[in-house]
């Protein structure tokens, strides 16, 4: 079972926004009953102020999709169409408190059935389906997945493996033939990073200031950590850093682990040792 929060099952719930507007300004549509998850936006424009004065949604996806569209209406009503146009994949999730990494699909869903609505308002009301320019080449055959669309998931949501990239586009989630694809074009965007990265890695654990640390710190959970506790339902986050005191919180199917113990010391803290100094000593909050 997943590890909603309680925004996202809230929404889920209790939708906000679900319909569709008579004579609306623009239309947007992403996705596909085949593909499993579809999106539809509709949005009434107030033409002198260009402010969304009424937005509503029809979906047809999981409890994250649904409450993913749900908190993007009630983010884009009463903005502007240039301030609603900014709304990213990540505003939505932190909107809902978080969402399970392999669900972030779903906001990225959202983000681009709100672009492809603003489009329609611009094009005259024309409905409009999300799609990716036609140079960019599809990588997923399975869900339609474009180079653009990994691209723009793995620098907004700076994505490092191709598990990641599933997590948030679906590329690589059903026949698995385009994961090649998928770790070259990782590899071309961390070839970019490495000189930079190579550089950060001379500076000792030891001399970083404070924010660096737990920067640092948090760089490991993420990467290193986390993804093999999700695979057990489980999940960690960094409450405090005191000295070389790592405190963090075990989550999920951890927290009640009777080996979270053992978890914390043969693998976070020796994990955190390893990566970054060998006097760290992690606790639990």
């Amino acid at each position: 079972m997943w590890d909603y929060t309680d925004k996202v099952l809230d929404h889920f719930k209790n939708p906000r926004n679900v319909g569709s507007i008579e004579n609306a300004d623009g239309t947007g549509q992403v996705g596909s009953l085949i593909c499993g998850d579809a999106l539809k936006l509709t949005i009434k424009v107030n033409k002198q102020t260009e402010v969304i004065e009424d937005i509503k949604f029809q979906t047809f996806g999981c409890a994250s999709a649904i409450a993913s569209s749900s908190v993007l209406t009630e983010m884009a009503k009463g903005k502007t169409l240039e301030e609603a146009s900014k709304i990213t994949n990540q505003d939505i999730a932190n909107a809902l408190g978080s969402l399970p990494e392999a669900k972030m699909h779903c906001s990225v869903m959202g983000m681009e059935a709100l672009e492809a609505a603003i489009k329609s308002y611009r094009q005259g009301g024309k409905p409009v389906v999300f799609e990716q320019t036609q140079e960019s080449k599809v990588i997923c055959q399975c869900f339609n997945i474009t180079e653009e669309m990994i691209l723009k998931a793995v620098h907004s949501n700076h994505l490092k493996t191709v598990e990641d990239v599933t997590h948030f586009t679906k590329a690589g989630g059903a026949c698995g033939k385009c994961k090649v694809a998928i770790q070259e074009i990782l590899d071309k965007v961390l070839a970019c990073e490495l000189p930079q990265k190579k550089q950060e890695e001379k500076r000792p654990f030891s001399s970083l200031t404070i924010v660096e640390k737990i920067k640092a710190i948090e760089n490991i959970l993420n990467t290193e950590i986390k993804p093999k506790l999700n695979q057990d339902g489980g999940s960690i986050e960094l409450v405090d850093l005191n000295g070389n005191i790592v405190t963090v919180r075990l989550l999920g199917g951890c927290a009640s682990c009777i080996a979270s113990k053992m978890t914390l010391k043969n693998f976070v803290g020796k994990t955190l040792q390893d990566k970054l100094d060998k006097n760290l000593e992690v606790k639990q909050a």
